[in-house]
């Protein structure tokens, strides 16, 4: 028997603790140049997004030819009422994604994959997706963050050969993070494996494992204890889902993705080999922050998905559905939505195609980029669909099944509503997002002047930081004074005859570039260590840059599709909207940097925690069961039935 463990690690960690686990597992160098870093720094470089990247022609020709495949199958084998109405995907069909192919989408040719870029990986995201919003989620979670990704970029060569013909076509992987008691603070990770001569002994619970109840191979994270000869730390491993000790102890249900083969997942004594270790020994965090960097880009992708067929079916209706003598549609009030949902589906397909050739050219660091577009289109992407079920009142709320019964069209507007709504959560909350991105937008700030906010630092440490900082600063604040912006021809290319002139909005975006990076740096001279808690303050300057970037990223897709294809001024005419749009978002965030309520919000906060308003809920029932907040996860065997299902 391996040595036992010590006691469990998630029991309690400071605030401190976790965050130097969370620091020790990014990423902390910048080798290849960021659009995105460099927009919160008050550089506006277009030159690094325009022209638009493009595929080589070779990779869009295959991507195109799987695409009109995928569309085949979606048309002729998914049934999205059934799964909705069985909440489970049917066995035939994910055995007709696996001879499709689809399960090795992003898989390299040699080991049987198709070898899609991520640009026509997303576009089949977003195709599935809008048939089957579960369905995409199985796919993604399967390639965008399951066993293919990490052994792609951290596995050993035996390790490729082993897993990932699997992968390709036969086996369904999951993904294992989160835990009954542990989300977005992995200093808490309870899963213990042990080592234990040629293998790890692997102890613990898992909670959310998308794909979990039908997987055949797991990425696990776990925490490998200290010890003579091993260096211990967060570590990532591959397991077997038939190993013995390892039970599916339940399928969870959720709201929207009623197809979701999602469970809670407990390991007991399970023996892995240390040859199916990913990567080294407290490396696993980092392989899972960098597996995301490109991952997070799925949940855009079904969103793009969801938005075009929130514009479609707003466009049918309203055009159809008359009041007071005309189309509904020509009334202003519905008329402002389906203008906000066709110039953010524009915008949301720009962002997502935008990040996804970057990630493909590899030429560079996306990880912003990509946080960026998970972020906006899950946030955006909710607001589309909450527009689309407004638009169709009463028939939005109701369901598609509904709506059949009595004769009418079964548009799910309300499931969709449901569906996307996972994605604010998923991969990263939008708070927990804020707060990743607004880290690396302040990385140089820290590099060069965090030793002056630590406080563990030396009056010396301090001395040395703050000669470092004040060079820094010295020349980098002038630059932020002036720039093309002011310029009334700047960008004069954006506005070509017969079409909306665009340029206007590129200048916006280099001014406010500028002036986001002068409200950044004035925030940490006032706050200085506090910084980090501003949290309200931190949300709107990383939605301030997604704002920026996604107008950045509208324009240079209309000027693509000026010079490539047929409906340029369309497209032009669409990025103006949005762009138009979008100012009016950033203005208002801009003010809200300063004039809010965050202090009164913390007054109101601790009142709520201390009891004072609890006169407040008089007058109510609560309808909720009995039984703990966080369910009991101590290791040991497992008492349930497993109700793993395997694909037959």
């Amino acid at each position: 028997m391996p040595a036992q463990p010590t006691p469990l690690p998630g029991a309690s960690v400071s605030e401190r603790e976790a965050r130097q686990v969370a620091e020790a597992a990014r990423e902390q160098d910048w080798r290849k140049p960021s659009f995105a870093k460099e927009l919160f720094l008050g550089r506006f470089r277009l030159d690094l997004i325009h022209p638009h990247p493009m595929p080589a022609d070779e990779d869009a020709r295959r991507g195109e030819e799987f695409l009109a495949e995928l569309r085949d199958f979606c048309e002729t084998k998914i049934d999205s009422a059934r799964i909705e109405r069985e909440a489970k995907i049917p066995d035939e069909v994910i055995n007709g994604l696996k001879e499709l192919g689809a399960l090795g989408m992003k898989i390299d040719k040699k080991y049987g994959g198709l070898g899609l870029t991520q640009v026509y990986y997303n576009k089949a995201l977003a195709l599935v997706g809008s048939a089957s919003p579960s369905i995409g989620a199985l796919l993604s979670a399967h390639q965008s963050i399951g066993v293919p990704q990490p052994l792609k970029q951290f596995g050993t060569a035996e390790q490729k050969d082993e897993f990932l013909p699997r992968c390709a076509r036969t086996d369904i992987s999951a993904f294992l993070l989160t835990e009954p008691d542990v989300g977005s603070d992995p200093a808490r990770l309870a899963t213990m494996a042990v080592p234990d001569g040629d293998d790890y002994v692997l102890d613990g619970v898992k909670l959310w494992t998308t794909n979990g109840v039908v997987a055949d191979l797991l990425v696990v994270m776990a925490r490998v204890p200290k010890s003579d000869g091993h260096k211990g730390g967060i570590t990532a491993f591959v397991v077997e889902a038939a190993a013995e000790g390892v039970t599916v102890e339940n399928r969870n249900a959720f709201m929207g993705l009623r197809g979701l083969e999602n469970g809670v997942t407990r390991f007991h004594q399970v023996r892995v080999p240390a040859a199916h270790r990913i990567g080294p020994e407290g490396a696993g965090l980092k392989i899972a922050l960098t597996t995301l960097n490109t991952g997070r880009l799925s949940l855009p992708a079904m969103c793009v998905g969801a938005g075009k067929w929130c514009l479609k079916i707003a466009r049918e209706w309203s055009g159809a559905r008359e009041q007071w003598g005309k189309p509904v549609a020509l009334h202003e009030a519905v008329g402002a939505k389906i203008s906000f949902i066709a110039a953010t589906t524009f915008a949301l397909e720009a962002v997502l195609d935008l990040s996804s050739q970057m990630a493909d050219e590899d030429r560079n660091d996306i990880r912003i980029e990509a946080a960026l577009a998970k972020l906006y289109g899950s946030e955006m992407g909710c607001l589309i669909a909450d527009e689309l079920v407004q638009i169709r009142g009463g028939r939005g709320f109701e369901t598609a099944e509904s709506l059949a019964a009595r004769g009418e069209r079964a548009v799910p507007a309300e499931q969709v509503l449901r569906d996307l709504r996972i994605n604010r959560i998923f991969e990263g909350s939008t708070e927990i997002m804020h707060l990743l991105i607004a880290r690396e937008a302040v990385d140089a700030h820290l590099k060069v002047a965090g030793d002056l906010i630590d406080p563990d630092k030396s009056l010396s440490d301090k001395a040395k930081a703050g000669a470092r900082a004040g060079g820094f600063y010295a020349r980098w604040l002038p630059k932020l004074v002036t720039g093309p912006g002011q310029l009334p021809r700047s960008y004069a290319e954006f506005h070509p005859g017969g079409h909306a002139d665009l340029s206007p909005h590129l200048r916006y975006v280099e001014r406010n570039a500028r002036k986001l990076a002068r409200s950044t740096f004035y925030a940490m001279s006032r706050w200085q260590g506090k910084m980090e808690t501003k949290q309200g303050f931190l949300g709107r300057v990383v939605d301030i840059g997604a704002e920026l970037f996604a107008m950045s990223a509208a324009c240079v897709r209309a000027e693509l599709l000026r010079t490539t294809e047929d409906h340029g001024r369309e497209a032009y005419q669409l990025a103006d909207t949005f762009c138009r749009q979008s100012r009016i978002r950033v203005d208002e965030l801009f003010d809200r940097l300063w004039v809010n309520t965050d202090d009164v919000d913390r007054k109101v906060v601790k009142g709520v925690l201390s009891g004072t308003y609890t006169w407040l809920e008089a007058g109510v029932v609560d309808p909720s069961g009995e039984g703990p907040w966080i369910a009991d996860a101590t290791p040991g065997a497992s008492t349930k039935e497993n109700v793993h299902r395997p694909i037959r």
